[in-house]
């Protein structure tokens, strides 16, 4: 699954691939917010942990990556 975060005052957001399910993302997002957490962590499908504090969070975008169309049609 596809996460997009933006973070405030930063012009690219953070694209991260994981094997985690929409619903556990949605919590620790909801968790971040709510300030039960500080800090938004999300682990990529590598392993690797990406961390975002809760107050720079600008929006936080799930779901599945959209496949590129192939040819002129609408």
């Amino acid at each position: 699954m596809e996460i997009k975060i933006g973070v405030q005052n930063v012009a690219r957001e953070l694209v991260v691939e994981t094997n985690a399910d929409a619903e556990t993302v949605e919590r620790a997002v909801e968790a971040a917010l709510e300030g039960t957490s500080r800090v938004l962590r999300v682990v990529d499908t590598h392993g690797r942990a990406v961390m975002v504090p809760a107050a720079a969070l600008g929006y936080v975008e799930v779901g599945e990556p959209t496949k590129g169309r192939v040819g002129f049609g609408i």
